[in-house]
């Protein structure tokens, strides 16, 4: 346990984040048409909902389209070692106004304000994601927001701690793992330490991004956990030393590239939109194996 923790310690020291906002576009409402993935962008709504797994509480912001019937597919987002679920908005509302209900919550022992954080309760994260998940689908059916859910497509995301997290949704080298509820992943600058590569299930693809020569979360760490996917995978390898700002900050001169390449394998693992998986695998910088 204690290389465990140093090693966590080590790899997602700097996880911080600042917070970015982005006001969304507004767009007509329409109905999503089956196979195929929204052609507008939608207006993007936010709600916070207090959703808890046994005593753990985990306080979810949920960025959607509003005015719109759906039924749109699932993400939940976790945050990195010391952040916040509203530090990442600019990327969270820009899937949610292509059309995805996006769930990010704050985890009870690694967020940002937390008195006493604890790094090695990245572990039981995973199994976090999955009552977020839960907490949605038990909605009342006459909730707004549950009225457009698609209980049947769902993706785990996250950056950073928040990646190793999402990343642990799909092994089963921890407690109340796999989640097969969750067909697909992205995995941002993240890597396996801690819940291993231990992949099971039913093939979910699996979407990493990562920067060259990242400082806190080393390359080849996340290289590692890529390699070791035995399903259709991709991985975008971008430039420099950044850790945050590709995926926090809409100034960062990478951002559009993230939010554009992410938005593509969403549409395209949760809704089989083919144009967006061709739009995907001609990013430059990509390595696919779709």
């Amino acid at each position: 346990m204690r290389r465990l923790a140093l090693a966590l310690a080590l790899l997602l020291a700097g996880c911080g984040t600042t917070s970015v906002l982005e006001a969304p576009a507004p767009s007509p409402s329409s109905t999503v048409v089956a196979g195929h993935a929204p052609a507008r962008t939608f207006s993007v709504g936010v709600r916070t909902l207090s959703l808890h797994r046994g005593e753990r509480s985990l306080t979810t912001t949920v960025y959607f389209p509003k005015n719109a019937a759906g039924p749109f597919p699932v993400v939940v987002f976790g945050h990195g070692f010391g952040g916040t679920p509203t530090a990442y908005s600019a990327l969270l509302k820009r899937w949610a106004s292509a059309g995805f209900v996006v769930a990010a919550p704050a985890f009870p022992q690694t967020s940002w304000g937390v008195a006493e954080p604890d790094l090695l309760d990245v572990v039981n994260q995973p199994a976090d994601v999955g009552a977020v998940l839960s907490g949605l689908l038990d909605l009342p059916s006459a909730d707004d927001l549950r009225k457009i859910i698609n209980p049947s497509r769902a993706a785990a995301a996250g950056h950073s701690a928040g990646a190793i997290t999402a990343l642990g949704v799909f092994t089963d080298d921890g407690p109340e793992r796999r989640d097969k509820r969750f067909t697909a992943g992205i995995i941002l600058a993240g890597n396996s330490i801690g819940v291993g590569t231990a992949f099971s299930g039913t093939a979910a693809p699996l979407l990493f991004v990562h920067a060259a020569d990242d400082p806190v979360v080393p390359f080849w760490t996340g290289l590692g956990a890529y390699d070791a996917v035995p399903w259709p995978r991709a991985l975008l390898k971008l430039t420099g030393t950044e850790h945050t700002a590709p995926y926090l900050s809409k100034t960062d001169k990478q951002f559009a590239v993230v939010a554009a390449a992410t938005v593509d394998f969403l549409r395209w693992s949760l809704y089989s939109d083919a144009a967006a998986r061709d739009r995907l695998i001609a990013v430059r910088g990509l390595d696919a194996h779709f």
